[in-house]
């Protein structure tokens, strides 16, 4: 039963993020074409423009608490951007201006059940990272990630586009004022995969190396002082599954004489992988690696190809999450790898943390973009995968200042 359940949400995701990959590097590039004036709401900006004390410690309620247990609750302060105030935002996650009408999304916090989460502060954030590099390296969940924080921190400072490869895989972000870059590393799998070919066409399936990482982010270590390491959903879908060159199994191939070694065995390999070449680096200087754990899909009533949606306009309540879904074995094998880098790390002061947003990101069944995403261009296919910008993903950047100045106070205490 439980191979089955993973199957179904393998049926519900893995085809949707083959299919739209090539829409939404197509569709980036009329981005600022499509932004839409008439849709305003207030902006917190002036917020940040003032003359103030810039206090990076955190009370000592926040210090000791768990920032991850907790609910949603109403902020009738909204984001600190806006879908028109941030130039950088990406059309497919631009929900306000592909039609959807309600904002009650835009107005809920996340509360840990023990302390009060800081509102983010670019300020704070720049201050601590400036003269820093940190890359996002994993899938388009990172990127979502990164485009995030690119438009918090762009509410301070404009960023530069300083590089960006023709596929607009690899992008980097400079924030002059502060000389912080940004910048974002696609990797689907972290590690080295090639496609599976039937008559001379991709499958959408794969050949994993599980003890090879990709080169194209691991070769970039020696010049990174922080990096987010995110990646699950192109695991769920059928595999082949290598080490020393040999086939050691795959996922849901069901081929004769092939182990089935299941999602969270390759998912849970190919992070050891990452993290033993972010320890094995000679040429690098101390990186704290952040992992974030696996972010749901919503999809309802269907599949993503059979009229599944998520058209939810409220978050539902912890009580409300299912628990039977193979996500929390993503997220636990996930947090398992961090442990063991974390130990490996320690010889070479590499720190790895964890932003468990699993169970937070479980009840945001209302913060997808559905409909809302240019679907004239992905025959009306819905995307509950990715996160509306502005939108509860702004939280994960919450969450990584607060853990950041958890360690920077450590570190000056």
């Amino acid at each position: 039963m439980k191979k089955d359940r993973s199957r179904c949400l393998a049926n519900t995701v893995y085809l949707f993020f083959y299919s739209t990959c090539i829409a939404i590097a197509t569709i980036s590039c009329f981005h600022f074409i499509f932004y839409h004036t008439n849709i305003k709401y207030t902006n917190n900006i002036h917020d940040f423009n003032q003359t103030h004390t810039l206090n990076i410690q955190p009370n000592k309620e926040i210090k000791t608490c768990d920032l991850f247990e907790g609910k949603w609750i109403r902020d009738a302060r909204g984001p600190l951007y806006t879908n028109y105030s941030c130039k950088t935002i990406p059309s497919t996650k631009n929900c306000l201006l592909h039609g959807r009408e309600d904002t009650d999304f835009l107005h809920w916090r996340w509360k840990p059940d023990k302390c009060e989460l800081p509102r983010f502060n670019p300020n704070t954030f720049l201050s601590i990272l400036g003269g820093k590099k940190m890359a996002f390296i994993g899938d388009s969940l990172a990127r979502n990630q990164m485009e995030s924080l690119l438009c918090l921190l762009s509410t301070v400072d404009t960023p530069k586009s300083i590089e960006k490869d023709i596929e607009d895989k690899f992008t980097t972000w400079e924030f002059p004022k502060h000389n912080f870059t940004l910048t974002i590393f696609w990797s689907q799998f972290l590690v080295t995969a090639t496609d599976h070919i039937v008559n001379g066409t991709p499958t959408g399936s794969f050949h994993m190396h599980l003890d090879r990482v990709d080169t194209k982010w691991s070769e970039k270590l020696p010049s990174i002082d922080y990096a987010v390491f995110s990646d699950g959903h192109w695991f769920i879908r059928p595999h082949y599954l290598y080490e020393g060159g040999n086939l050691i199994g795959c996922i849901y191939c069901e081929k004769p004489n092939v182990t089935d070694l299941g999602v969270d065995q390759a998912m849970g390999r190919a992070f050891r992988a990452a993290f033993k070449a972010v320890n094995d680096c000679k040429n690098c200087k101390k990186i704290v690696s952040f992992l974030r754990t696996f972010s749901p899909p919503h999809f309802e009533n269907g599949e993503w190809n059979t009229g599944g949606s998520c058209s939810r306009t409220r978050p539902i309540r912890r009580d409300e999450v299912s628990r039977a879904r193979p996500d929390w074995e993503y997220r636990k094998v996930q947090k398992e790898e961090v442990e063991v880098a974390s130990k490996a790390g320690e010889v070479r002061g590499n720190e790895f943390e964890v932003l468990d947003v699993t169970e937070m990101m479980s009840m945001r069944v209302d913060g997808h973009p559905g409909v809302h995403w240019l679907n004239q261009w992905t025959n009306g296919y819905k995307d509950c995968v990715h996160w509306c910008m502005p939108g509860p993903i702004d939280t994960w950047n919450q969450l990584l200042l607060e853990t950041i100045k958890r360690r920077t106070q450590t570190q000056l205490s």
